[in-house]
């Protein structure tokens, strides 16, 4: 198997950390921007955020031609900190939490998988990212 380095996405939000960490995490928040574009969506999410808690999320094309879960187990998690978790092939996801007043910079960084090209992983990552900057400066609680 090809190794490759990882990969790196990040975003600076206009939102306290407490807001940031709260719609990161809770599926129903989760469900509303974990996509990368408009023709995808998430139907379905559950998220147990404890170290040893797993996770899924159903990404699917709204028309239905493509879909797949997205899911795996918790290996590190530190409220307004830090989440790490292991995907179910075994890859490793790095997110950490730098909330400065009105602002959270969010970092994730991640193994690529060997089947598509890094940059169009890092591209998907990065769109899905972005979609939840929007999401949450957008979004009132």
């Amino acid at each position: 198997m090809e190794t490759f380095k990882k990969v790196t996405v990040k975003a600076t939000i206009s939102a306290s950390i407490e807001k940031v960490w709260e719609f990161w995490t809770e599926p129903e928040h989760i469900k509303k921007w974990n996509s990368p574009s408009v023709d995808w969506h998430t139907p379905f999410a559950v998220n147990d955020l404890r170290v040893g808690g797993e996770f899924c999320s159903r990404m699917e094309a709204k028309d239905g031609s493509f879909g797949f879960d997205f899911g795996g187990t918790y290996d590190e998690v530190k409220k307004y900190e830090v989440i790490a978790y292991t995907l179910g092939d075994g890859r490793k996801v790095n997110i950490t939490f730098n909330g400065k007043g009105n602002e959270t910079e969010v970092i994730e960084t991640f193994d690529p998988e060997t089947t598509n090209p890094v940059e169009f992983q890092q591209q998907g990552w990065q769109a899905i990212l972005d979609n939840f900057k929007k999401y949450a400066e957008q979004t009132n609680i």
